[in-house]
């Protein structure tokens, strides 16, 4: 997620490191990561009501962990505190293990008080050893906020809605076990997951309403009078997102990637305006055409054969998912740094993941650093304008901000900013073909796994004028 700041002015594996030191061609590095064997394994169903203000679903996880565990544990982060107050809420109406009922256990975990909670437990009937394959079932329902500013909500006067994370996550991390981090007040992602197989995700919604989903599209069927099944599918995605209603949904191909741009027929409808849009379909079409290209020669290749944009008037920025981007409609100067940064999430925290509730430094202080080079934003990230003291440490977690008073502002500037601001001057230390030779195998050993600031440090051990610039500015801080 990006909040424009002052300095948007512009545009409105420790052998992997030795062997790009000793002088290997940049674009040359590691074999990037496969996803793991043992990922789990998702199908889900959304069943949208017709005036798109709610949805009932079903979710399926099949899950191989590599602990032993006595529970399994989801969240619901449409009951986080920003998403509550715009009127969205979810609940778990059934479950089972193993094909055995369950009763859940919901702890508010930050939700507001009165809400549904953010983290659900399912008990096992008796614990299993780690390679021991458990299969959840769950029910659930989704109560959709009017005319929402955040990741998940409804349009009524457009007839649009737009979901992000709308299914239960499951909260484990490899070699970690359960995340149970609240959530907090201020806006900001903080979900942690692993790489996931999506078998199946089938949305049904009005004959027509369309449906921009996750992964790659694999067609349609009757669901009844007047209804239609859309089903994706994805080989690897740590979280989910999809819009469904009157959008006009156009596609087109970037290299190999299928593009496709969801955009609301009703204009800036539910935006206290519904007037047109500032920009259409061939505009947010061509910002892709423009940066994807550039970010693929400077972090590898885009990790997914699909890329899904929506339209959400009532947002003010964007939005990153695995595979889908929401953006706000926005000004035409304002749009090519916000595709540039959104499109970079697409290897940080989407292919790379982090814990963004912890480490939020990992995607978006990289995101922004990416989104500066290949914008050629240098200009707007100089560390000379930041200060540890001042700004904060790069390396905070969002609790961190959110006792600090809960100001994005301040969030975007320690974080986004500053932390760009030192990976700019570390790659002017060393040259700009050593640190990006860095940063590609940084991406390439940590592919389809949950970083940690530690894999930065390993990534970056035989550049030490990097790690220190990163140090001085509290990137490694522990809050």
């Amino acid at each position: 997620m990006i909040v424009l700041t002052r300095r948007h002015r512009a545009l409105a594996a420790v052998a992997v490191v030795l062997a790009v030191l000793g002088g290997c061609a940049a674009g040359v590095g590691p074999e990037r990561a496969a996803p793991s064997d043992d990922r789990p394994v998702v199908d889900a169903t959304l069943d949208m009501a017709p005036d798109l203000s709610s949805a009932t679903g079903t979710q399926t996880v099949r899950f191989t962990p590599d602990a032993r565990v006595c529970e399994l544990v989801f969240r619901l982060w449409a009951n986080r505190p920003t998403t509550v107050a715009d009127g969205t809420s979810a609940r778990i109406t059934r479950a089972a293990v193993d094909g055995a009922p369950a009763t859940p256990r919901s702890e508010p975990a930050g939700a507001p008080a009165g809400a549904p909670g953010t983290l659900v437990e399912l008990p096992l009937p008796a614990c299993v050893e780690a390679g021991t394959t458990v299969t959840a079932e769950l029910g659930f329902t989704l109560t959709l906020g009017a005319d929402s500013a955040e990741r998940i909500g409804h349009s009524p006067s457009a007839g649009t809605a737009w979901l992000g994370t709308p299914l239960p996550v499951l909260a484990w991390v490899r070699d970690r076990g359960w995340v149970r981090t609240p959530a907090v007040d201020m806006s900001g992602e903080t979900v942690v997951a692993e790489d996931a197989r999506l078998a199946s995700l089938a949305v049904t919604a009005d004959d027509d309403q369309q449906v921009a989903g996750v992964g790659t599209p694999t067609g349609t069927v009757a669901a009844g009078p007047g209804r239609t099944t859309h089903t994706f599918t994805a080989e690897a995605v740590r979280d989910v997102a999809l819009a469904v209603g009157n959008y006009r949904i156009t596609a087109t191909t970037v290299g190999a990637t299928r593009v496709h741009v969801a955009v609301p027929v009703a204009g800036r409808a539910g935006a206290g305006d519904g007037g047109a849009l500032r920009g259409s379909a061939q505009d947010w079409a061509d910002a892709v055409a423009e940066y994807l290209p550039k970010l693929e020669r400077l972090l590898g290749p885009y990790p997914y054969p699909d890329l899904w944009l929506t339209i959400v008037p009532t947002q003010s920025d964007g939005v990153e998912f695995p595979t889908h981007l929401q953006f706000g409609d926005v000004s035409d100067g304002t749009r090519p740094a916000l595709v540039a940064h959104e499109l970079a999430h697409m290897w940080f925290y989407s292919l790379v993941g982090n814990d963004q509730g912890r480490d939020p430094w990992l995607d978006e202080a990289f995101a922004t650093w990416a989104q500066a080079v290949v914008a050629e934003q240098f200009d707007d990230y100089r560390i000379t304008a930041f200060s540890r003291a001042e700004d904060g440490p790069i390396g905070a977690p969002m609790a961190f901000w959110d006792r600090r008073g809960g100001s994005f502002t301040a969030y975007v500037s320690g974080v986004y900013d500053q932390g760009a601001a030192a990976l700019l001057e570390g790659r002017r230390r060393v040259g700009e073909d050593r640190f990006d030779a860095a940063t590609r195998a940084y991406v390439a050993v940590n592919a389809h796994r949950v970083a940690a600031p530690g894999d930065v440090e390993r990534a970056f051990a035989e550049l030490p004028e990097v790690l220190d610039v990163l140090r001085a500015h509290g990137a490694f801080a522990r809050d």
